[in-house]
């Protein structure tokens, strides 16, 4: 029978029991329903048939008690990858992506869509950033080695969810806590202090609603933030930053002193963070545009940089916001405001121009320009050097300066005088 057959969406039966503290429901759901393709319905039979179970694990479990369609979807399963691997060439599947294995992951590919399917692990020696694993069938000790209780459950194919941690409860109630012992979690990989982090950021509904003792887990650990690569962290703090309660969680960074590890000044700017926080956070911030609120020169653009790695286009966005977020306002004096920032953008010449300033506008909290730059399209200086060296210009100074006292003159007429007109004012 296929998988997707037996479920009734828009019904979650809540009857609950505990056994081993694991609490199950059936979730049947139009979201879970749509997961079942082809590729999916012949991987569930596979495992099935060859009497391994397999169960979606992680985020996507989150994300489908939220109602929400996952994005990604990871298994588990209680077969190792040998016998993966044995399961999938006696059925002639094609597995691709062969460096997961040595963590238990093993990706196959049906029907045109990739399923990544992991061994249930335990961690049998941990150093903060890696962890040496070796393979289980029992779920529960899978669970108790995951992060944060509302990514350790599991949710078989028939619908039934397999919650040991009360990872629902948290949800529902939009709580963000570490599976068992704060301490321990993030003792065993660092980054797990920013993951809370983000994960605050998406789930909770008010900015200060932390566990006094998570807390104090995060201020006495951070230090081993410091021994994560700069790719890591960078790859979690932009999530942070354009997520709920950015300013709050930056904060708070701050207050548990775990600036100094993840590349921030010092004496970050704060309030001007939490000031341009609430411009932005309507308006699909980039993450740079929020954490350049923090720093108060280049030099910590560049210590930023080494730091965290970030990409050249991260880097020089910071670098301009820095630069011109005091001088490139809107005008006073014209009746058109957009003007400083439309000039700037064709001066400047550069592909990206008209995106760093969108930046800026919503830095500025500039919503009404925002807009109107966000729909205005960069107009083509209609003279070219051709046109003038047909008239008579031959030397490249001659035909340099020309052009810009042309340019000077189109952008005078606000970008709407035409070649015709513009040559006319070019003496012979």
């Amino acid at each position: 029978m296929m998988w997707s057959r037996i479920l009734n969406p828009r019904v979650i039966d809540r009857a609950a029991f505990y056994r081993r503290s694991l609490v199950t429901m059936r979730l049947k759901t139009s979201e879970f329903q749509s997961l079942f393709t082809d590729g999916l319905n012949e991987l569930a039979e596979l495992f099935q048939k060859n009497h391994h179970e397999l169960r979606i694990a992680g985020g996507a479990v989150r994300d489908l008690l939220s109602r929400k369609r996952p994005k990604d979807v990871d298994f588990a399963t209680t077969a190792t990858p040998e016998e993966m691997k044995h399961m999938f060439r006696n059925a002639g599947i094609r597995m691709i992506n062969n460096k997961g294995e040595q963590h238990g992951t093993i990706t196959a590919r049906l029907h045109d869509e990739n399923f990544e399917v992991t061994t249930l692990r335990v961690d049998v020696r941990t150093d903060g950033r890696h962890a040496e694993v070796e393979f289980t069938t029992d779920w529960h000790k899978d669970a108790e080695r995951r992060d944060l209780t509302i990514n350790s459950m599991f949710l078989g194919l028939d619908g039934t969810l397999y919650d040991y941690f009360k990872g629902y409860e948290d949800l529902q109630n939009n709580k963000v806590r570490f599976v068992g012992s704060a301490e321990q979690r993030i003792q065993e990989d660092y980054l797990r202090i920013l993951r809370y982090f983000r994960f605050y950021g998406r789930v909770a509904l008010t900015p200060d609603n932390h566990e006094p003792e998570t807390l104090a887990a995060i201020r006495d650990n951070g230090h081993g933030l410091a021994s994560i690569s700069g790719e890591r962290i960078w790859d979690e703090v932009k999530k942070i930053c354009v997520d709920n309660h950015a300013a709050h969680l930056l904060e708070l960074m701050y207050k548990l002193e775990l600036a100094q590890y993840v590349g921030l000044p010092p004496d970050g700017n704060m309030e001007e963070m939490k000031h341009v926080w609430q411009n932005v956070k309507n308006h699909s911030p980039k993450p740079m545009t929020i954490l350049a609120a923090l720093l108060h020169c280049p030099e910590e653009v560049e210590k930023l940089d080494r730091r965290l790695k970030v990409s050249r286009q991260e880097k020089n966005l910071a670098l301009f916001l820095l630069k011109h977020r005091q001088v490139l306002r809107r005008s006073q004096e014209e009746a058109d405001s957009l003007r400083p920032f439309t000039d700037f953008i064709i001066d400047s010449r550069e592909p990206d121009s008209q995106t760093k300033v969108c930046e800026l506008l919503k830095y500025q909290g500039e919503e009404k320009l925002l807009a109107e730059l966000s729909g205005w399209s960069i107009p083509r200086f209609p003279v070219s050097g051709h046109d003038l060296r047909r008239m008579g210009c031959s030397s490249g100074k001659e035909i340099g300066d020309t052009l810009q006292n042309l340019r000077d003159v189109w952008k005078k007429s606000r970008y709407q005088m035409d070649k015709d007109e513009l040559l006319s004012l070019v003496k012979p």
